[in-house]
Order: structure tokens, then sequence, then C-alpha cells
């Protein structure tokens, strides 16, 4: 995702008078601006670190809707709301037997030592940002039975 996509879609939404979506793709832009910022590119932040920083507000959210009270609907649509707007710029992730095939194929020496903390050290910078940890460890479990 590229940083200036972001921007045009606020001011879009801004032109729309669309408050919740502005918003939503506001957090994104801002998040993202951030991390380029702290890692010294302000100007030009590259599409990973976009990625990056959007997959970290859209786990966010889904925190916060996990630990929503019950009681509090209103709060709890706006969050959902706001994780539906963040999936439209999220990056595809891949799916467990997308991890699996990749991990027969490309790690299938590591693989075979059947230890999972080696593994998972030597999977993770390839996979990260392509697929969530949470799957990852469960098919480096899989495969390692």
């Amino acid at each position: 995702m590229q940083l200036e996509k972001l921007q045009k879609d606020m001011m879009a939404a801004m032109k729309a008078h669309d408050k919740a979506r502005k918003e939503s793709i506001s957090v994104l832009y801002s998040a993202a601006k951030k991390l380029g910022i702290d890692n010294g590119c302000r100007d030009n932040v590259p599409e990973e670190m976009v990625d990056q920083a959007i997959l970290k507000e859209v786990k966010s959210v889904k925190e916060q809707i996990e630990t929503c009270p019950a009681g509090r609907t209103e709060l709890l649509e706006e969050y959902k709301a706001r994780l539906a707007v963040f999936e439209e710029y999220a990056p595809r992730m891949l799916d467990a037997d997308e991890v699996e095939a990749l991990l027969k194929d490309k790690f299938a020496e590591v693989i075979a030592s059947k230890n999972k903390g080696m593994i998972m050290k030597t999977v993770m910078p390839e996979l990260k940002g392509k697929a969530d940890g949470k799957i990852i460890s469960e098919v480096v479990a899989k495969l390692c039975q």
C-alpha cells in the first residue's frame, strides 16, 4: 500500500463527508507516517513500512473488539466499522495451507530437525507481514509432530 493512496482516499472521504471512513483512514495514514519518521524516511515511506503499520492497526482494533464490554454496542459497532475500513487496505495474508506449502518447499531441511524453536526463528523473518504469527506457529507445530 502506498502512502499517497491512503492520503488520496482520506481526501475523497473528506469530500464525501464520510466522517467515520475519513477518521479510520486518517489513523492508518498517521500510523504509517509515524513509522516512517521513526525509521528516518519521513518523505519517502516504503510500501513495506506502510503495510507493517496497517497490520499493527488491524491487530490493535481486533484487540479492542475482543475486550469491548458487551453492553457498549455503539462502541463495538464503531470498532467493527473501523476494522472493515482497515481490512480494505491491509495486505492479503497467507492462509494455513499456503504457509504449510511454503514451509515444505523452502524450509524442508530445517523442518526435518523437528525443533520448533529453530524452525520459528528461521521462518519468521521470511513470513513476517505475509502471514499471521498464530497460523505460522500452528503449522510449525503440526509439521513437528
